[in-house]
């Protein structure tokens, strides 16, 4: 591995390097908790090794892998191979089957001036380099903000010879959806409970089903969506589902079992969204109805022009019709953004790419943002 063959981890090493240095030194200065620093030549030979084992399948399937950047010293409980493994893409490959599941990380760190995988941890560290392997040429470096969070911030994303490096600076959080500013900044976010962290948590849930659909989240209390529904409502609610709203509320008090409990209604209610047509939600989690048509109200103007960003760097807003980015589910949340525009539309596509619709007053028009790079 020492001439790495993926150009991509080379052109972005330095840059990496200088991003962990700089968020760590702002974000915990001088703590001794915070995870050893990588360098560029690490960064490059562990982007290069996971793309091609990104690329490589055991018993037929693409791996899974997230791997952690830290010496098995600065961990807690850690399981250690008595033989560390040269850090390839064969190696990788092959555990990958047992450390799938969410949560496991491989660990990486130098062994007489060489790479290896050392074992593997749960525990990671503020600031800590992880790589994940989300799928085929497809990787994710993030890092954790605080200790004590579960929360990952994204860093950048490499999808082949596409590299997008995330920019917080991109977005005015004084006209953005709350949503967005979250994702952006997982560590201002208050805890699960929080409505602004449910919304999330079924953004990702949504993503996740691969079978495109759209979730209109609108004001409790009000009935103004309705001109921009197409009656009859084939699966309407009533009295409306309140589960997930509950538990919500309720999920603080219980711990761990009713993070869990609220972790399956979230995804019953995501997996409503795979239904053609949109499911809609109150702004208080109450399930109205799933599978609805959308509408344009009569004398309302048909939405022709909506502003694109995407958080990353050199990523400019541009003003497009809704046709040039998505096709019919994205043309009709551009518009019931358009005519509601105290509702908030979120649409997952079926290749993962994922935009939150929402009216902007500042632009007076629709904004689209691009998030997916956000949700892996």
């Amino acid at each position: 591995m020492s001439e790495p063959l993926y150009p991509a981890a080379r052109t972005y090493a330095a840059r990496l390097e200088d991003h962990f240095a700089r968020h760590a030194a702002a974000g915990a200065p001088g703590s001794a908790e915070a995870a050893p620093l990588p360098d560029a030549g690490a960064i490059e030979v562990l982007i290069d090794a996971a793309f091609w084992a990104s690329l490589q399948r055991e018993e037929g399937r693409a791996p899974e892998i997230s791997l952690a950047f830290l010496p098995p010293e600065r961990t807690v409980r850690p399981l250690r191979l008595a033989a560390p493994l040269p850090l390839g893409p064969r190696a990788l490959a092959r555990l990958a089957p047992a450390v799938e599941r969410p949560g496991i990380h491989l660990g990486v760190w130098r062994e007489r001036d060489e790479l290896v995988v050392w074992g593997t941890t749960r525990a990671i560290p503020s600031f800590c380099f992880v790589l994940e392997v989300i799928g085929p040429g497809l990787l994710v470096v993030k890092h954790r903000i605080r200790e004590d969070s579960a929360k990952f911030r994204n860093v950048a994303v490499f999808e082949g010879e596409q590299v997008k490096i995330l920019s917080r600076r991109s977005v005015d959080a004084s006209d953005q959806p709350a949503l967005l500013t979250a994702l952006l900044a997982p560590e201002s976010s208050g805890g699960p409970d929080d409505p602004v962290e449910v919304l999330l948590r079924l953004a990702v849930s949504m993503r996740a089903h691969r079978r495109g659909g759209t979730l209109l989240v609108v004001p409790a209390g009000t009935e103004a969506w309705r001109e921009s529904i197409v009656g009859p409502i084939a699966y309407a609610v009533e009295p409306p589902f309140t589960e997930l709203g509950d538990l919500v509320r309720e999920a603080a008090e219980e711990g761990p079992r009713g993070q869990a409990t609220l972790g399956r209604v979230v995804d019953a209610v995501a997996g409503l969204t795979a239904v053609d047509g949109a499911t809609l939600i109150t702004d208080r989690y109450g399930l109205l109805a799933f599978g609805v048509k959308i509408g344009r109200p009569d004398g309302r103007p048909r939405v022709e022009r909506v502003v694109l960003t995407e958080p990353i760097e050199g990523g400019a807003a541009t003003v497009v019709a809704p046709l040039q980015f998505g096709g019919t589910r994205h043309i009709s949340a551009a518009q019931f953004a358009q005519d509601q525009q105290d509702a908030v539309a979120l649409v997952a596509s079926q290749d993962g790419r994922f935009t939150l619709f929402a009216w902007s007053p500042r632009e007076g028009m629709v904004h689209a943002h691009r998030v997916e790079t956000l949700l892996l």
